[in-house]
């Protein structure tokens, strides 16, 4: 593939160019009939034509999806390099990908993926032999003939001798679980269903808690799911007879409920939320018979967890008077809050602190980028961890009795390595380094601040080529998310390469909304703040203008949910800034998020249009679905969604859609892309990843006005 862009002389997108290219007046949008569908909220009535479209067992959303599709793959067809756009994904995606090890029982386990495999492969050899003798353990690409079927998480027994194991059919939230006998492989038991945004937790070797919803009546991809309960699942016997441990009254209402236990085997530990932010903490002695849960804390203005337990000392991690986080010890006798002392107390810099080899290890978010520090149980400094760079580490947890822990370093010019840890001496090593076709010395990342439109200063990391001469014209692509308390932290992207290679320019905003800063960053973007987190985008676009790096006809914006929901309201707000729009996932309905699947537990970051008349208002001003005008030149837009989406479920995708082609003015196609057996993206298939950047990366150049790579 060439590595310089060549553009076209004028941007050729009209009937008369020549290489078979389309545009709003050659394209014929399939049929999207609208209905007198009208909702009250307060004293306003609210039209929605395109209200059939929710669902998603019927007839016509089927057929409309089809018709959609076959528009869309049709231009996408056209367009001349997306061949080998596809073919270099593909070559440089062709790398061994080995995840780190972890020992349960006589045998280490790790991951690993051989370059394009649908789905990663587990391994294990027995603790005294040798990686090398490893062998497969289990294979989720046996699970399904196309790949999507993935693993959708594991739980070992202390003891290592039993596994749970939970798999996601086509991308869906809605898993089941697998219990087998980790010597001999085989199946204990009947496998247990309809369990969603749960994880396994085994009380010793006698059964597993695990959380779901009630199935819901109607569709399962889209009803609403609002009461989580957890359960008790005692091994051999069937899941009718499972125990109801927490939820199930309307006392008790919760949309998130999870439980764990102790690694000692001692404690339950309980977590409730009404929404994805706060959460009520409780704690039951499994050592004592017919033992009350008793509260650690019983309000939802924070979000606390267990980390660790040393008997009955608990080691708490919480943002309770603590916007940065920190970690407070308790006797679990008296666990309330009153009785808290500090640990690892608050610093300026944000916490996520984990455990391992009797450890903790405290990183910390400094400009979203990784420091980690290193503490005894009785919370004094061993040392400040030597990291390999500038960039983001994950790892460092454990077991108590762990010798070794691993850590990955990432950035966006550095694949993701996997170091060997000897936290008794601090000495790092590598342990796996990728071998991958991309040459990361040529490119360069950057840090900057820019202003937002109140003053507030956000940062930014640029990736490039080294040596580009900003002069306005190079393919930027500017990424955003802006909420629920998540970090967009430095992490290196296989696709991204081919975007690199290719003369891109990639650019990630920390917007508030995230948690790159604390509690206090985040409730910057909630609820009627939100519109700063669309203000801080744009500024990120302008600044991206005013310096040069690109130009409005040379600029995309990308996100994903509630990402989507930023591309969305951008593109409506600021139409003419950028080139190409490309929300994935997105939440485009905001007056009626809600009232899908799990939807209502986000109201804490968005509010709901029946809060109040002014909450509905300020909806109403920034949803994208709702802010789409007649005449107005919206900029070439490729929606991207799952037709098994149950978190945000395509109807927002769909509808949005079908909005903007009936009001879309100019020559900028809309066109949306629906995959096919795939879900909010957990699990997708590598296949089906490689095909959707190559036709993310062809619509973007090619919108750009790019006749050739």
């Amino acid at each position: 593939m060439k590595q310089i862009l060549m553009p076209i002389a004028a941007v050729c997108l009209l009937a008369s160019c020549n290489q078979g290219e389309k545009n709003q007046n050659t394209l014929t949008y399939p049929e999207s009939k609208q209905v007198d569908s009208v909702d009250a909220y307060f004293d306003t009535e609210v039209k929605d034509p395109y209200r059939w479209l929710e669902d998603d067992r019927s007839d016509e959303t089927e057929e409309w999806v089809k018709a959609q599709n076959a528009l869309t793959f049709s231009y996408l067809e056209d367009i001349p390099y997306r061949d080998s756009l596809k073919q270099r994904l593909t070559e440089v995606w062709n790398y061994e990908k080995i995840g780190a090890p972890f020992k349960r029982g006589d045998y280490t386990y790790f991951s690993k993926n051989d370059g394009l495999q649908n789905q990663s492969v587990y391994y294990r050899y027995k603790n005294d032999e040798s990686p090398d003798e490893a062998q497969v353990f289990l294979n989720p690409n046996t699970f399904s003939e196309d790949g999507t079927t993935s693993m959708a998480g594991m739980s070992f027994t202390e003891d290592g001798e039993l596994l749970a194991y939970s798999i996601s059919e086509g991308g869906s939230d809605w898993r089941k679980i697998i219990i087998l006998d980790a010597e001999t492989k085989e199946q204990l038991g009947d496998t247990i269903v309809d369990v969603k945004f749960s994880g396994t937790s085994w009380k010793d070797k006698e059964g597993f808690y695990y959380s779901s919803y009630d199935k819901p009546e109607g569709s399962e991809l889209s009803a609403k799911t609002d009461q989580h309960k957890l359960y008790y699942h005692q091994l051999g016997t069937p899941q009718s007879e499972d125990q109801l441990i927490y939820g199930g009254t309307e006392e008790e209402k919760h949309r998130y409920v999870s439980g764990s236990v102790t690694e000692d085997n001692r404690y339950l530990i309980v977590s409730a939320s009404k929404s994805t932010s706060g959460n009520r903490l409780m704690i039951k002695d499994l050592t004592k018979s017919n033992s009350e849960f008793v509260d650690i804390i019983d309000t939802y203005d924070s979000d606390v967890y267990v980390i660790e337990n040393e008997g009955s000392k608990l080691f708490i991690v919480t943002d309770k008077d603590a916007p940065n986080k920190k970690i407070v010890t308790v006797d679990a006798a008296a666990p309330q809050a009153e009785n808290w002392v500090d640990f690892i107390p608050e610093t300026e810099h944000v916490l996520s602190p984990s455990t391992g080899a009797g450890y903790f290890f405290a990183e910390y978010m400094v400009d979203a980028v990784s420091q980690v520090k290193q503490f005894d149980y009785t919370g004094e400094l061993v040392r400040d961890i030597d990291l390999p760079g500038v960039g983001s580490v994950g790892g460092f947890g454990g077991k108590e009795d762990a010798d070794v822990l691993y850590y990955s370093f990432t950035n966006y010019t550095t694949p993701g390595t996997i170091y060997k840890f000897e936290p008794n001496k601090g000495i790092s090593e590598v342990y796996q380094k990728p071998d991958i076709d991309f040459d990361t010395e040529a490119y360069v990342s950057n840090q900057v601040f820019y202003t937002s439109k109140d003053g507030t200063q956000i940062p930014m990391i640029i990736t490039h080529k080294k040596g580009i001469e900003l002069d306005g014209t190079h393919p930027t692509m500017l990424y955003g998310y802006g909420g629920f308390n998540i970090s967009l932290t430095p992490s290196f992207s296989t696709a991204n390469t081919v975007w690199l290679e290719n003369g891109g320019i990639y650019a990630v905003a920390n917007l508030r909304g995230g948690g790159e800063y604390g509690k206090e960053w985040h409730d910057a973007g909630i609820k009627m703040k939100k519109q700063n987190v669309f203000d801080d985008f744009i500024a990120a676009a302008e600044y991206l203008i005013a310096e040069k790096y690109t130009s409005s006809d040379k600029l995309a914006i990308r996100g994903g949910s509630n990402g989507g929901l930023l591309v969305g309201a951008t593109m409506t707000q600021r139409p003419d800034l950028m080139q190409v729009a490309l929300p994935a996932v997105g939440v485009l309905d905001m007056l009626r998020y809600h009232t899908f699947t799990s939807g209502a537990g986000w109201a804490y970051d968005y509010g709901t249009s029946e809060d109040s008349p002014e909450m509905f208002e300020y909806l109403r001003g920034y949803s994208p679905l709702h802010n789409i005008t007649e005449g107005t030149e919206y900029p070439a837009t490729l929606v991207t969604t799952g037709d098994h989406d149950d978190r945000v479920v395509p109807a927002h995708s769909f509808k949005f859609a079908a909005e903007l082609q009936s009001k879309q003015s100019g020559n900028n196609p809309t066109l949306i892309r629906i995959e096919t057996d795939a879900g909010h993206g957990a699990g997708k298939p590598t296949s089906k990843i490689i095909q959707e950047y190559a036709d993310i990366f062809a619509f973007t150049f090619y919108n750009m006005g790019y006749e050739e790579l």
